[in-house]
């Protein structure tokens, strides 16, 4: 690439002038949309080391997401920018570069190799570049679709956000590999609703659940849980809010967070501090599992609709609580100590309605598997018409939240709403999700009588070689979807497996087809059954065919576990007569002005 003449230069500076009043503009772009201390109110380090920060915020009349960078110490350059799950290859970049001459900024993609090229339609437009005392601060815009086959659409859910540093001037763009480069990935929700916040009842008093002065592990992934107690007598109370506290200089290691509430049917649980997968651990933990509160990086405070608060304390309220604390170390740093944790806001002025948490999706069964191999194998479950018409008050429920949840092979889930055979709203849709992030979302619903909630969940399973089965260890498989509602009900778990019959015939049937015998002796288990399936396009087809058409065994289950009365086993399918349709990315306006190559920085000093 050749370096551009002296009169675009000239032109790059007269740009950088124009752009001086940027930021008065763009408070005003999104006004309503942004507090008026902050024109950027989300805020997250990218690197360990905080080297680089982004800050960003949204305006939706506009759809565009507008991001400040900071790189703190720059080299030779910088690259920023999203791919489908965190890889540096095949991503959409906006790249900082330099060479003996002089400084460039542009819109880039790189390929399946890692070879990065400047994409021949600038949707990153600069808006201004400035050296400060604490780095240079890189202000910058992108629409969330382009319709552009090299960028990324920006959609709801889990955004994979790649980085990568530049050590020495370059020739040009084209020099750059990513393979050859220091990285790295970040989570965040990019796109935030817009939501009022109600104000805070003058009662309100608040209550830390912090981790005690952890040493953070020496290694990349830590899960760490700390079990703690209300007081004794502790009456009923509504949560009505709670934020992070993030232990000041930890910000790039606390990554997410959550505090559960214990089963009411066990009088006393063990205090533990250490990894969740601790073998001293103790076995009534697992039974620390109703949210109370979820945190996730780049979230923000979460707060409760002012008719309904979380209820926490009192009769038939268990005073044991776990905080889980996830801590992404990839540098492993040792020698830091962290107290961070959540702050609940609380109030005894209860308000009108309580808020539940109900679970959709799959039954916690080995009948619910994914074959070895698989790059994107759906399983479907179902919260049926005939629970919820028995299940659900008159005037339905109010869905204000949810949480999506699965292990390690999840990567996509959603789940819609269906009245009388037609799908009619997504509750909560990922279509990148990772399993690394599971925040609570908010997402607005209503569900009636004799309506269906179908959650759906898409698998990659191509680094396995025996079938992965549904159940609770982290090498097996969940496909769940914690909603949070009002009023709440006697229904907390509405999900559903694959008849066990019919799996069994299934097993039969591979039998009649395949030279290798699987075994379908009464003494095997189902995982030993899965475990002797060769996995041939034929057994994966059917497989994947009797998911779809076999009947179910529904849960359609009241808090204490029992399920409600009724018929539940071989239930057939609910029959979905109209799908919604994928949306249709929206194309921005002519790029006629964007400009036609990378633009040209002074970063020497002062404004750019």
């Amino acid at each position: 690439m050749q370096v551009p003449s002296p009169s675009v230069r000239e032109a790059a500076s007269m740009y950088g002038t124009a752009v001086a009043v940027f930021l008065v503009i763009l408070v005003a772009a999104l006004q309503g949309s942004a507090p008026a201390e902050s024109p950027f109110p989300f805020h997250i380090p990218l690197d360990p080391e905080g080297t680089l920060e982004l800050s960003w915020n949204v305006s939706y009349a506009q759809e565009t997401v507008y991001f400040q960078l900071l790189v703190r110490e720059l080299k030779a350059g910088v690259l920023f920018g999203m791919s489908d799950r965190g890889e540096l290859e095949n991503a959409d970049l906006v790249v900082l570069w330099t060479d003996r001459d002089g400084a460039y900024f542009g819109d880039a993609w790189s390929d399946q190799k890692g070879q990065v090229h400047l994409d021949s339609q600038q949707d990153y437009q600069l808006l201004r570049a400035q050296r400060t005392p604490e780095g240079l601060y890189l202000l910058f815009k992108r629409p969330f679709g382009t319709c552009d086959p090299n960028d990324y659409l920006i959609e709801d859910g889990t955004v994979h956000l790649v980085y990568g540093f530049l050590e020495e001037p370059l020739r040009s763009l084209e020099a750059i590999n990513t393979s050859g480069l220091r990285t790295g990935l970040q989570r965040v929700q990019l796109l935030k609703p817009s939501i009022p916040q109600p104000a805070l009842p003058a009662d309100t008093r608040t209550m830390e659940i912090r981790a005690p002065d952890v040493l953070i592990p020496g290694q990349q992934t830590t899960y760490w849980c700390y079990v703690t107690e209300l007081p004794d007598g502790f009456p009923r109370h509504h949560i009505v809010m709670y934020e992070p506290i993030v232990t000041k200089g930890n910000e790039a290691l606390v990554h997410h967070m959550e505090v559960f509430q214990c089963a009411t049917e066990f009088e006393t649980i063990p205090h533990f501090s250490g990894p969740c997968d601790s073998k001293m651990k103790p076995q009534r933990l697992n039974f620390c599992r109703h949210v109370l509160a979820a945190w996730a990086l780049g979230a923000k405070a979460f707060y409760y609709p002012e008719e309904a608060g979380l209820a926490f304390g009192g009769p038939g309220s268990s005073r044991f609580l776990r905080l889980e604390v996830h801590y992404h170390n990839p540098l492993v740093i040792t020698g830091r100590r962290d107290s961070s944790g959540i702050r609940l806001y609380y109030t005894a002025a209860l308000r009108r309605f309580d808020a539940g948490i109900m679970e959709l999706g799959l039954a916690y069964t080995p009948v619910m598997a994914i074959p070895p191999q698989e790059t994107a194998f759906v399983l479907t479950g179902y919260c049926t018409d005939k629970c919820t018409q028995l299940a659900l008050p008159a005037s339905g429920i109010h869905i204000f939240a949810s949480q999506l949840h699965t292990h390690l092979t999840g990567q996509k889930v959603v789940t819609v709403l269906a009245r009388d055979g037609r799908e009619t709203e997504i509750v909560n849709r990922d279509n990148h999700y990772s399993p690394h992030f599971q925040v609570l979302r908010v997402s607005v619903a209503s569900a009636l009588q004799g309506d269906v909630l179908i959650t759906s969940c898409t698998y990659n399973t191509e680094d396995r070689r025996l079938a992965t089965v549904g159940g609770f260890g982290i090498l097996e498989e969940m496909c769940v979807n914690y909603v949070h509602y009002y009023p709440q009900t006697q229904l907390e778990l509405c999900k559903s497996a694959v008849d066990p019959g019919f799996l069994h015939k299934y097993f039969r049937l591979v039998n009649r087809f395949n030279s290798e015998e699987v075994c379908t002796c009464p003494q095997a288990s189902v995982p030993e059954q899965f475990a002797s399936v060769p996995w041939n396009s034929f057994n994966r087809e059917v497989l994947k065919a009797l998911y779809g058409f076999a009947p179910i065994s529904m849960h359609c289950n009241r808090s204490s576990a029992v399920r409600f009365q009724g018929e539940w086993n071989q239930q057939p399918l609910p029959e979905i007569v109209s799908r919604l349709e994928e949306p249709t990315p929206h194309c921005p306006a002519s790029q006629a002005q964007s400009p036609a190559g990378p633009t040209v920085l002074n970063i020497g000093g002062g404004k750019g």
